[in-house]
């Protein structure tokens, strides 16, 4: 499945089209890492769960059933696939957007004549109705975000706020306004997996010519997801990965691997087989055999495990997303030896 079936789309960062550059600078200064401006009263708290909740707009994360621990990691995309830069989803309120807009009008940084248009735009001279404030709790103001990483991209998202009733679709020419697929994307990004530096034995150092069995901690390799949300509008997706196969890479071409193909594929829950006093003749489900010692120095012998990545989402969406991979490499010692005493 490493097809892409589900296309990363890309997504906004805050910016208003043909505002000076002192203003789009001050904008892009006071994002958190969520995408969310300092400018409202957006906030972002991490709970003891793991749960990331910020108010009115932007992205939750739930990390609640996430992997964890020092070596846990982020997936890398098997393909060129990689989560959206930046995308649209309610920002402000009526209040809150006049709360942000009216400072910068009056400063005049960006020039009598463009303030005029947009204080024209939003209709900012009426008390009652201006910035669609006779709508409060009918909609938000969408705007953009950009990805915490700012990866190419990120400044594609470049339309003005747009005004969405609640339970109203987007306007159709917002290609990157948020849906479940985009959050599943989000989240994606946001998953963590255990390490992978597998168990060897028999015990010690590998022998010349002696089949070394391979495993990982199985307890710790079981699916783990995370959940995002625009909890304004009621949307959701989580993103699942489950690890399926486990590659090793000897780190010489004097070696052979258990299967041939050096990747283990992945049984009832299991990364390969635990050794057991006993074994040393027979041929491990997963393993090495080396061809030769490393003398005074080590092999770098390399683990990957590929994780599948399915997803739901409000509505009854779903589908899957690309593998992801994570390893790490791990020195291995091989000694030459005459006899084993088995």
């Amino acid at each position: 499945m490493s097809a892409v079936r589900n296309t990363g789309r890309a997504a906004t960062v805050l910016a208003i089209v043909c505002v000076s550059v002192l203003v789009s600078q001050a904008a892009y200064a006071d994002k958190d890492k969520y995408g969310n401006t300092g400018d409202t009263e957006q906030s972002a708290e991490t709970g003891d769960d793991g749960t990331v909740s910020v108010t009115v707009g932007g992205v939750v994360f739930d990390h609640s059933k996430n992997g964890s621990g020092d070596s846990a990691g982020a997936l890398t995309s098997s393909t060129s696939w990689s989560p959206p830069p930046c995308w649209y989803a309610p920002k402000y309120t009526p209040e809150q957007l006049q709360k942000y807009l009216e400072p910068i009008w009056e400063a005049g940084s960006t020039g009598y004549e463009w303030d005029a248009k947009q204080r024209e735009k939003y209709n900012a001279d009426d008390e009652k109705k201006g910035f669609n404030k006779d709508k409060s709790g009918e909609g938000y103001w969408w705007g953009s975000y950009v990805d915490k990483s700012y990866p190419p991209g990120w400044d594609s998202c470049d339309e003005d706020y747009f005004w969405v009733d609640t339970g109203d679709a987007p306007p159709a020419n917002i290609e990157n306004a948020i849906t479940p697929e985009i959050l599943a994307e989000l989240a994606y990004a946001e998953i963590r997996v255990p390490g992978t530096e597998v168990t060897l034995a028999p015990a010690e150092a590998t022998k010349v010519n002696l089949p070394t069995w391979a495993w990982l901690d199985g307890a710790e390799f079981k699916p783990v997801s995370v959940t995002a949300s625009v909890e304004a509008i009621g949307l959701e997706a989580t993103a699942t990965a489950e690890p399926v196969s486990l590659e090793i890479k000897p780190g010489t071409p004097d070696a052979e691997t258990y299967p041939a193909s050096g990747v283990c594929e992945i049984n009832d829950g299991r990364i390969g087989e635990q050794y057991e006093k006993g074994k040393a003749d027979e041929t491990p489900p997963c393993g090495v055999k080396y061809l030769r010692s490393s003398g005074d120095d080590t092999f770098p012998l390399q683990a990957t495990v590929t994780w599948e990545i399915h997803w739901t989402g409000s509505g009854g969406a779903g589908g899957d997303l690309p593998d992801g991979e994570f390893g790490a490499t791990q020195d291995v010692e091989v000694q030459e030896i005459q006899a084993i005493n088995r």
